[in-house]
């Protein structure tokens, strides 16, 4: 009887284990075809995306062997294709294989990449050749190699489009097809900020650095070629050598050149004074008044202050406020006289600052004045 029972179970153990065998055996080359077909779905669709067709897409598991067109850059398509999630490595026409990872597959040599060879990720620029791109007012330069005869025409379209009527073209680009430039648009925006203005400016790129350098009209353009730079080389060390034009200098009217002499004879010949105690100007004053509004008016840039004195018959907590309503007063007859108000500065000073002696009437009658000074940095 114990032999009995131990026969099926060894049969049933026997079935536990062969079944999924056999059902991986059958459904791994199914799944394996299915996960190709993606592969090769997918990397068609990111191809098609970035405007390159090909017809010729295989797959042997995760590896994809591509034939390129005639005029496509192999190694565009390389970034392309390592960039679709699950492929393993690429084959070009049965050349190079690039992996996405790396590391070498079985038999052949892998292209070597930024990462592989340093460690680092590729450097700032990378991909993007030497170049300069200039304009004078006669002309817009650009020097750079470019993959193609067609890139090198698109090149020329671009500069076409911001010549303008006074510049030509000079075209000093070279058919490099190993490494030179791949796309046109590279530089596109860099031109367009560089056809603002005049004179001579231009970006040069040596691998490492971008310099800026020449003339821009203002900061707003210096700023537009700058972001224009760096964008055709991210990441690039940018030395921004761009200047901006020296500002230019406000001709200076013979009246406004000789105001303030003219100010000082003025404050020598007329006097403005007040009847005592109050900030009325006195009769022998009110043509003074009428001269000084002519005088600023012949200079309407100038500002000035108006400076209210007291003589010391009243108290230094009188005297200080009658000063100022003195000069207040003064200012308010120049503006209905037709000076500017924002030009003139009223300030009140008190018994502060005699010019006479206040032992005599003559000398309380000096001391009761307004002054008019120019104001420091006018």
């Amino acid at each position: 009887m114990p032999g009995l029972v131990r026969r099926p179970l060894v049969v049933w153990l026997l079935a536990v284990v062969a079944v999924p065998v056999l059902l991986t055996a059958v459904l791994i080359p199914a799944r394996a075809g299915t996960t190709e077909d993606d592969l090769r779905d997918r990397t068609a669709a990111a191809l098609k995306a970035r405007g390159i067709e090909t017809n010729r897409i295989d797959f042997d598991g995760r590896d994809a062997r591509i034939v390129v067109p005639a005029g496509v850059d192999e190694g565009t398509v390389r970034s392309i294709v390592t960039g679709v999630d699950g492929v393993r490595s690429v084959q070009i026409d049965g050349g190079v294989v690039a992996t996405a990872t790396g590391t070498p597959t079985a038999g052949v040599t892998p292209t070597p990449t930024a990462e592989a060879t340093t460690g680092s990720t590729a450097p700032a620029g990378s991909g993007v050749p030497g170049f300069e791109v200039g304009r004078t007012d006669r002309a817009i330069r650009v020097q750079v190699p470019v993959r193609s005869q067609a890139v090198k025409d698109a090149l020329a379209a671009e500069v076409d489009g911001v010549l303008g009527p006074d510049r030509e073209y000079d075209d000093r680009t070279t058919i490099d097809p190993a490494n030179g430039l791949t796309d046109a648009t590279t530089l596109s925006a860099l031109l367009r900020a560089l056809a603002i203005g005049g004179g001579d400016a231009s970006v040069r790129y040596d691998g490492d650095t971008v310099t800026l350098s020449g003339q821009v009209p203002d900061q707003a353009t210096k700023a537009t070629v700058g972001r224009a730079a760096a964008k055709a080389v991210p990441g690039a060390v940018l030395a921004d050598e761009l200047q901006l034009p020296a500002p230019a200098k406000t001709a200076v009217s013979e009246p406004c050149r000789t105001f303030q002499s003219r100010l000082a004879t003025f404050g020598r010949e007329y006097k403005i004074n007040f009847l005592s105690g109050t900030s009325i100007v006195n009769e022998a004053s009110k043509p003074a008044v009428v001269k000084a509004a002519a005088l600023l008016k012949s200079c309407g840039t100038v500002r000035v202050e108006i400076a209210g004195h007291t003589d010391d018959l009243g108290s230094p907590a009188t005297s200080l406020p009658l000063s100022e309503r003195r000069a207040a007063a003064v200012k308010a007859e120049l503006v209905r006289l037709g000076v500017g108000a924002n030009r003139l500065l009223p300030h009140g000073y008190g018994e502060s600052f005699p010019i006479a002696t206040n032992d005599t009437g003559a000398g309380r009658i000096a001391n009761r004045r307004a002054e008019l000074r120019v104001v420091q940095g006018n």
